[in-house]
């Protein structure tokens, strides 16, 4: 009997960037009837190869297969004619046009030169109903929420009947169940002959879906085994990092909590928030845990005046202030990490050096001094545990060094009030530990920090104090030793 034929092949991948040697010789086999996870820390080449196999970039050395037979991609056409599709951890949604527009972006059907946009709609339709999609289809993706824009996201690599599907972390924006509705149909897609190729630094979906594993560290190949060979998630660590999750240090609890140090009453913004009160005390990290679209990032942005609020007042240290922007939040000692950091926190064609210092760049008689400015990012870098190249664009880093970047900058500002909305997705075990243990540094001097976060195990994992909102408001205030699971899910998602 003949082993079977690769669905999708490389062989000895090689990609140098200036400096950095991105993938080493890398050989990687996906094939039919399976779902292939491709694991490793930030930076360890995973989105090189991806991009490289999908014809966003071309190799140096080294060839890729498609059922057997040699191809080379000089764009992403190419590689979607072979029948490749990939769904983007960074969204490449076209903001201005519709989910409807977004999903036969480039496969429009016509009559007599007019696209038809009834069949359009059809399509539409139905590639979105497979992920119960029911957000308004007719309106501009930009103004639907991350994970909304995900979804779209899915269906369109979905809607193109592809034979290999590369997934990119898929489910760094979706909750709990729209991941696990996610989960099942790629388990179909699989039985239907799919091979997939799948992204994701959470390592119990990992467990869960895969048939087999290939890890990447530093370019290289580390191994790839059988889903059955491995001994939970402490192997994966092992293989990623070289190290166990007990030296990560992930997790912990406040040593000493201290007086209140941020206080929110009554803070409405019609139609997302209503009538949320919390406070935050020296020392202690409150988790926000909630479904998609419960309010949690609108809060945030209402609390540092990026969103006007129709009522509320906010004090700190017990006395009142006023906040009508960000820059009102950033003086008085409040400090943002939004959840989308591509759109919302840096400049990605800006040097690491410009978007470290970009709120306190050094300069004199409004000329910038460009020796202390690299001299101050490397400095606001060090406590990141992190390598990269300074003087580089920030849209080549990976996602894990670009929340460094944007952590750094922050850090910079020696802020009081810390607000972290999605401090972790989208990046690796490792980053994670070391942006965890930043986080409890941080409450450990004196500061508060406000963690909002998707991924429940975090949630449990790092917070002092969790509070749930559901629709708006804020339905529970749980300690440390009463908080599991099932009973924050049972808060965030009851009727």
């Amino acid at each position: 009997m003949t082993d079977p034929v690769a669905a999708l092949e490389v062989r000895d991948l090689t990609k140098t960037f200036p400096g950095v040697n991105a993938l080493v010789g890398v050989s990687f086999a996906a094939y039919p009837n399976e779902v292939h996870t491709l694991l490793g820390e930030n930076g360890a080449g995973k989105s090189t190869l991806l991009k490289t196999v999908f014809g966003v970039q071309r190799p140096d050395s080294g060839e890729i297969r498609v059922d057997g037979i040699v191809h080379s991609f000089a764009r992403p056409s190419d590689a979607m004619k072979t029948g490749i599709a990939m769904v983007h951890q960074e969204l490449s949604l076209v903001p201005q046009m519709t989910a409807i527009q977004n999903l036969v972006l480039g496969r429009e059907k016509s009559r007599s030169g007019v696209i038809d946009w009834k069949e359009a709609r059809r399509r539409a339709r139905a590639a979105l109903a497979q992920l119960r999609f029911d957000a308004p289809i007719d309106v501009p993706v930009a103004r639907l929420s991350v994970a909304q824009q995900q979804i779209v996201e899915l269906a369109r690599a979905l809607s193109t009947d592809a034979r290999i599907i590369i997934m990119d972390e898929p489910t760094a924006s979706l909750t709990t169940a729209e991941s696990e509705r996610l989960f099942t149909i790629i388990r179909e897609l699989r039985a239907a002959g799919k091979a997939i190729i799948y992204v994701s630094h959470r390592l119990k979906e990992v467990l869960e879906l895969s048939d087999r594993v290939t890890v990447l560290r530093d370019g290289q190949l580390v191994g790839t085994r059988l889903r059955s060979d491995i001994n939970g998630e402490q192997d994966l660590v092992q293989m990623m990092v070289g190290r166990d999750l007990a030296a990560i240090g992930v997790g912990g609890s406040a040593t000493v909590v201290g007086t209140e140090l941020l206080r929110v009453e009554n803070l409405t913004v019609p139609g997302v928030v209503n009538d949320v009160s919390l406070t935050l005390h020296r020392g202690e990290i409150v988790g926000m845990a909630g479904m998609v679209g419960a309010g949690r990032t609108e809060f945030a942005r209402a609390v540092i005046g990026a969103d006007r609020a129709s009522s509320g007042t906010i004090y700190l240290d017990g006395k009142k202030v006023t906040i009508k922007r960000p820059r009102d939040a950033i003086a008085h000692g409040i400090a943002l990490l939004t959840e989308d950091r591509k759109h919302q926190s840096l400049a990605l064609d800006m040097t690491t050096a410009s978007n470290v210092t970009l709120m306190a760049p050094p300069a004199r008689v409004g000329i910038l001094n460009r020796r202390r400015q690299r001299i101050d990012a490397t400095d606001a870098l060090k406590p990141l545990n992190t390598k990269m190249q300074i003087d580089r664009p920030v849209r080549t880093l990976s996602g894990g060094n670009q929340q460094k970047v944007v952590l750094a900058r922050w850090l910079r500002t020696d802020s009081d009030v810390y607000i972290f909305d999605e401090p972790t997705r989208g990046i690796d075990v490792g980053a994670k530990g070391e942006i965890h243990a930043i986080m409890r540094r941080l409450a450990d001097s004196g500061k508060a920090v406000l963690m909002i976060s998707s991924d429940l195990p975090e949630v449990l994992a790092m917070s002092d104090r969790i509070v749930v909102m559901r629709r708006g408001r804020i339905v529970a205030e749980l300690g440390r030793s009463e908080a599991n699971e099932e009973v924050v899910v049972h808060h965030a998602a009851a009727e």
